[in-house]
């Protein structure tokens, strides 16, 4: 028995969805539901299993897919690759062409919001002629803004040229203190969950992703006028929604989005942390759905 066989709810989230070959890579994918069509892009370190806690809220009202980003979870972690935003906003297009989407609601979190907005500085230059057109985008926690991500110390650590030598010492131990540490404390992650999320990470020998995987940090340094630019200048309707408590992307990094986008639509969850997907689910729910198809629905995928 494998690892990820130890935990059901674990072996019946990968059971639930199938392995694709994107761009010569071997990708874990899920599509469900009917409905507009709904793409949503996960975080670092953990997988498209953050979605879980809504995802039968989702697919009772869109067609929703879901990936998991290439170094992470169940899809293919190639030892020394040089992992990139770029990269992986490709996979996102390449995965959402394999299912016959050309246009979609994005829904990100965390590293997966950088991702989107490389996505969306893409549909904004070509309308006509992008990948992926991104219809409406929410995002949720995230490092949005360079000058106001507050990595942690680990995660500057293991970006660090001491990473490789680091990663090795990475226990379970201390990636339940360091991710815990991220969520509210009135809503902590339970000990099975953070088994699921630690063996995902180890899968396949993820560890070894890790320090390329975070070399993100440096890439939103260098690419900030591209993706804080798109958030500034879109047409395209954008949400966030935020957890306050978060604090690494926060209340601090809400009130820089409101400082820095024009027309800010910020939903502020006044007592969750950095997953309000897991948090709060069903706040979640309401707030991206009456985003998406509310009053002033725009389907359109």
């Amino acid at each position: 028995m494998s690892a990820i066989d130890r935990f059901p709810a674990l072996g019946a989230w990968r059971d639930a969805g199938e392995f694709v070959t994107v761009r010569g890579r071997r990708i874990y994918c899920r599509r469900d539901g009917a409905g507009p069509r709904l793409l949503l892009i996960h975080g670092f370190p953990t997988s498209s299993l953050d979605w879980a806690p809504i995802w039968p809220m989702l697919t009772s009202r869109f067609e929703v897919l879901t990936f998991d980003l290439l170094g992470l979870g169940f899809s293919a972690k190639p030892r020394g690759h040089r992992y990139r935003v770029s990269e992986q906003a490709d996979l996102a297009e390449a995965v959402a062409h394999h299912y016959g989407w050309n246009a979609a609601f994005v829904l990100a979190h965390d590293y997966g919001d950088t991702v989107a907005q490389e996505l969306l500085a893409r549909s904004d230059q070509n309308p006509a002629h992008a990948a992926l057109r991104v219809l409406r985008l929410c995002l949720l926690n995230g490092g949005l803004f360079p000058e106001t991500h507050r990595a942690r110390l680990i995660q500057r650590l293991l970006a660090s040229p001491l990473g490789s030598g680091l990663v090795g010492l990475m226990s379970r131990r201390s990636f339940a203190r360091s991710l815990n540490a991220l969520f509210s404390p009135a809503r902590p992650l339970g000990e099975t969950a953070i088994d699921e999320y630690w063996a995902l990470l180890q899968h396949e020998q993820g560890l070894h992703a890790v320090p390329s995987l975070l070399g993100y940090m440096a890439e939103r340094r260098r690419e900030r006028s591209r993706w804080v630019g798109a958030l500034q200048t879109t047409d395209t309707p954008v949400r966030l929604v935020c957890g306050a408590l978060d604090p690494v992307s926060g209340l601090h990094m809400s009130q820089r989005y409101r400082q820095l986008v024009p027309r800010a639509d910020v939903v502020l969850l006044d007592d969750v942390g950095h997953f309000p997907q897991l948090e709060d689910p069903d706040s979640v729910f309401a707030a991206a759905a009456a985003f998406f198809i509310g009053d002033d629905e725009r389907t359109g995928a």
